[in-house]
């Protein structure tokens, strides 16, 4: 594929936060399982009820996990003030830990388990203590099966950690990620390669720990293990040489639009002399809190959305009421700065294939209503839960056959294939047009307005030249010129990288 090596040998920098992030939750994983694993092997209680809360977690999904210490690390700021971290390095490593516990916990209880019982006694006979039994005995002969729990955990955590992305930590989920939503298939391929030779690495270092344990060669596990320290120090140095203290990180969502318009701010303030960092693949409502609390420094989101997921509310005011509300309620309650306006529009609308639309003549949501009992609509996966899809289909009393989750990208898909009758489409979008979709007319009002704004963190909203810097974006972008952009990245053929478009939207619109 076209660009694969290139991607692949421009991934350093995820590389080495991804190496942190696995090393240091398997480390920690490690010290919690291995002196339960001790105490389980005295205590059958304490054995049933460690396997069983570290089962439980793993019928967890990795993603939900990592999304649930979000929530968990926001109550406990209240008690340990503000200087706690709700997005990033900690909920990731937290839940990754979690994730790493069973195959650890379960190979050390079973090692210790099945030790030959006339060995122990005979350590009992020649006089030693518990801790002696277990430093001397214990340990040595449990070591390689021990030793094979933490293989399959490091494999498992390498690959988890690639979920890490939708909460604010760097990995090498990040070129997955924003490759599956332009379809940039070399970015997805090389971040997947880059994952699944990190674990290949891995595994192979721990096998020569493992086996140098079994077979009692203590060159072969010391060298091993030094191999991973010296591995997991250079990436930490790597991360420390490159850390974030300078940089200006820009956030952006889990579509083409938000990752062309990051590319966007950043090649702005890299002109002018800043060091920028990119978070992507952010869920709405992590993403505005992630600005808000500082994890983040810049951030496109809409008028709309923070409307009715973040401020809950449920009316639908004139466009620059509703902009003034916004803008005086994130000043009060977090301190973000609004600079301002981009000048277009990205609403979510419901769209059909303009033939179905024009042979079922369906011209706005009503008619679906009344006749769509037979469609299925298709949404991004966050879609359904969202108040504006309540308050759409409560406010035209909306049934279907079906409905079904999509990635922003093959939603369109989807449509296009018949998988969907009609989906949430976005009004900003290139392949709209391209497609030759109809979006249904909203006679009721129940979307809300979707401005696209600029929202800058209380901190980055003090330096003056940064807010300077990106003040000619405001007002400077029309949804004609957005909807090129977008299509620019989604389109099958010829299609740009997110930068590339950036810097194309930028000549377009002069600045």
């Amino acid at each position: 594929m076209n660009g694969f090596w290139d991607h692949l040998l421009g991934l350093g920098d995820k590389l080495a936060a991804h190496v942190v992030l696995a090393a240091a939750a398997l480390a920690l994983g490690i010290i919690v399982a291995l002196p339960v694993a001790v105490r389980a092997s005295r205590s059958q209680t304490v054995a049933r009820v460690a396997l069983g809360f570290a089962s439980l977690v793993q019928t967890v999904p990795a993603l939900a996990l990592l999304a649930l210490f979000f929530p968990i690390l926001l109550s406990l700021r209240a008690v340990f003030g503000e200087g706690l971290p709700t997005l990033g390095f900690l909920p990731a490593l937290l839940a990754l830990a979690l994730y790493a516990l069973l195959p650890i916990l379960r190979n050390a209880v079973t090692a210790q388990a099945n030790l030959d019982p006339g060995v122990l006694e005979a350590a009992d006979g020649v006089g030693m203590t518990k801790w002696q039994k277990l430093r001397l005995v214990e340990a040595p002969l449990s070591a390689p099966f021990v030793m094979a729990g933490i293989r399959t955990a490091a494999v498992w955590t390498i690959g988890a950690a690639t979920l890490a992305t939708t909460i604010g930590q760097p990995s090498l989920g990040d070129p997955i990620f924003a490759g599956l939503q332009t379809q940039n298939w070399a970015l997805v391929l090389a971040g997947c390669v880059a994952s699944a030779g990190l674990a290949l690495v891995a595994d192979f270092l721990l096998g020569l720990v493992e086996r140098g344990f079994a077979t009692r060669t203590r060159a072969l596990w010391l060298g091993g293990l030094v191999a991973v320290v010296l591995g997991v120090g250079a990436a930490f140095a790597s991360q420390m040489e490159y850390g974030e203290d300078e940089r200006v990180v820009i956030g952006a969502k889990t579509f083409s639009e938000q990752l062309i318009l990051a590319r966007l701010i950043g090649q702005r303030l890299e002109a002018q002399g800043y060091e920028v960092e990119y978070r992507d693949g952010l869920g709405s409502a992590i993403a505005h809190n992630a600005v808000a609390s500082g994890a983040i420094d810049i951030l496109v989101d809409y008028t709309g959305t923070i409307w009715t997921n973040q401020m809950k509310r449920e009316d639908t005011p004139p466009r620059d009421a509703m902009y003034a509300a916004i803008v005086q309620w994130e000043r009060e309650t977090s301190g973000t700065h609004v600079l301002g306006r981009l000048g277009f529009e990205n609403a979510y609308g419901l769209a059909m294939r303009g033939e179905d639309a024009t042979f079922g003549q369906f011209e706005s949501i009503a008619d679906v209503a009344a006749r769509g009992q037979d469609l299925v609509i298709g949404g991004d996966p966050e879609f359904f839960e969202r108040p504006e899809w309540i308050a759409v289909r409560d406010a035209y009393g909306l049934k279907f056959k079906a409905q079904r989750n999509f990635s922003p990208t093959f939603m369109y898909n989807a449509l296009k294939s018949g998988e969907a009758d009609i989906i949430s489409a976005y009004t900003s979008d290139g392949r709209i047009a391209a497609d030759r979709l109809t979006v249904l007319e909203d006679p009721r009002g129940a979307f809300p307005n979707y401005d696209a704004i600029v929202l800058v963190n209380s901190q980055a909203a003090a330096d003056e030249e940064l807010l300077q810097a990106l003040e000619p974006l405001v007002d400077a972008i029309d949804v004609t010129a957005m909807r090129e952009a977008n299509f620019s990245v989604d389109r099958e053929d010829d299609k740009l990288s997110a930068a590339q478009a950036a810097r194309r939207l930028a000549e377009r619109i002069g600045r």
